[in-house]
């Protein structure tokens, strides 16, 4: 998700247009024909012993339907992943491993979820994007797949996008000014205010149902509550989606003002004593922080071969620097320099050499702790 949206942002910030394609498949992890993804798992080299596992597996599974009170007879079920279990994602991703193999323009795939996107400044990119799109669209007949039409949109980025229309098969894509994308709310401007919205709205409603519902305002009460019940909903995905206005900061930030005020003998403290008395941080330092782990896991932990593409580590350093100092990238857009990749860069060039240099993750977060135990 981060690298697909980096590449968008980049392409935004040189001046061109971009549209964003969001497919979804019908039902998809119950049209899986077996037969086909056998044979898929055989071309991959698969070995036969867990091949005929798998398809045994599969087999001898029945299913019957209820319609107005009447029972249909058992069939034998001869497509789809068993979901809940831990094999059907995987062979999900690996029934969909050759979808958009050719294609020329951005594409990314998580489970069921599909995204294609690219340039759209000529009437030649447009039609790059629907030739990709017609042989997804291919695939999926071949495979017997079929896309839900109706959930699948169009959303046009860039000032000067010329708001091309695309088809699916024989259906015209609907234009969307903005898409739930893997539970952030994405929008045409790319600014995430719609997203920062629906997290505080969904944030206030459990707080309220806390308020109402618990009787107790001991803090050994309520800030476990808090911290599994409310904070997540202010926090998934934060390092993708991270507030670009201040005003966006100052909602979020909100939340966890009114959700220590309730706090029995915290109600006449300012926010900041409250934050030190209950061993809490500030949602904009925890963001912070977040990223700081984000960047090492890019750079130094578990996602390295994807770290290469997203951040250049700067070659003009001297002795004293920490080591691993990122180049710091121009951008055009507001909506650049509040990505990952730029916004980060600054505070984790700052780092000491001594915190970057942790050896692995858990001993670069105690590291990292003490050097921002200042900020509150």
């Amino acid at each position: 998700m981060f690298s697909f949206f980096e590449r968008v942002t980049d392409f935004l910030d040189k001046g061109n247009a971009v549209d964003l394609i969001y497919l979804d498949f019908s039902k998809a992890f119950d049209t899986v024909p077996h037969g086909e993804l056998l044979v898929k798992l055989d071309k991959m080299g698969i070995n036969r012993k867990i091949e005929r596992w798998i398809g045994n597996w599969l087999k001898g599974r029945l299913q019957r339907v209820l319609l107005k009170g009447e029972l249909s007879s058992w069939r034998e079920v001869t497509s789809g992943v068993p979901q809940g279990s831990v094999l059907g994602p995987i062979l999900f991703n690996l029934f969909i491993t050759d979808l958009g193999t050719k294609s020329g323009s951005v594409l990314i795939k998580f489970a069921d979820d599909t995204k294609l996107g690219g340039i759209a400044n000529l009437e030649k990119d447009r039609d790059t994007l629907q030739e990709d799109l017609d042989d997804l669209v291919n695939w999926s007949n071949r495979n017997r797949m079929k896309f839900n039409s109706e959930k699948c949109k169009v959303m046009h980025l860039g000032i000067n996008n010329k708001n091309f229309s695309y088809k699916l098969g024989t259906h015209q894509l609907e234009v969307t000014e903005e898409e739930k994308d893997l539970g952030v709310l994405v929008d045409h401007r790319l600014t995430m205010s719609c997203q920062c919205d629906m997290d505080v709205k969904k944030a206030n409603v459990v707080l309220g149902c806390i308020r109402r519902g618990i009787s107790s305002r001991d803090k050994e009460v309520l800030v476990p509550l808090y911290k599994a019940l409310v904070r997540p909903h202010l926090e998934y995905c934060v390092q993708f989606w991270s507030p670009m206005f201040k005003k966006d900061e100052f909602k979020l930030e909100q939340v966890q003002r009114r959700a220590t005020r309730m706090i029995r003998g915290m109600e006449n403290l300012s926010y900041e004593r409250r934050l030190r008395e209950l061993g809490l941080f500030s949602l904009t330092k925890r963001r912070l922080r977040g990223d700081m782990i984000a960047l090492y896991k890019y750079i130094r932990g578990i996602n390295t071969r994807e770290g290469e593409e997203l951040f250049k580590l700067n070659t003009n350093v001297d002795t004293r620097t920490n080591g691993y100092k990122l180049a710091t990238r121009k951008f055009r857009l507001e909506i650049r320099r509040r990505f990952l990749t730029i916004r980060g860069v600054k505070f984790w060039n700052s780092l000491p050499r001594e915190v970057v240099g942790a050896k692995d993750l858990s001993c670069f977060k105690i590291k990292l702790d003490k050097f921002m135990e200042e900020m509150v």
